[in-house]
């Protein structure tokens, strides 16, 4: 019974307790001075380091490497070569039939 004759009357001056506290031209309740303190400042920091390494991440994620895609498999590579002139024909037909066995 007594809590609840001390929570009404606190809860009834809180509006007029924060209105007092931050008044026009008071800075007070901003994040440096007396309102948030350090945690304030601190979690405005973690907030926009958050978004920067979030917009860096995407970029290096999306942009192309310029890398050419690996060969699709031996047969790919083996007319590539041959064509390329890396091996002759009889060379070609040989290591083409036993990539088919």
């Amino acid at each position: 019974m007594k809590l609840k004759k001390l929570i009404i009357p606190l809860l009834a001056n809180l509006p007029a307790s924060m209105a007092r506290a931050d008044g026009p031209g008071s800075w007070t309740g901003h994040m440096w001075g007396s309102g948030y303190g350090f945690m304030g400042g601190f979690m405005m920091l973690a907030f926009w380091g958050a978004v920067i390494a979030l917009i860096v991440f995407l970029v290096l994620r999306l942009r192309d490497t310029g890398t050419p895609p690996p060969e699709a498999n031996a047969q790919e590579t083996l007319r590539r070569r041959f064509a390329n002139g890396e091996i002759d024909e009889e060379e070609f037909r040989r290591l083409k039939a036993t990539l088919d066995e």
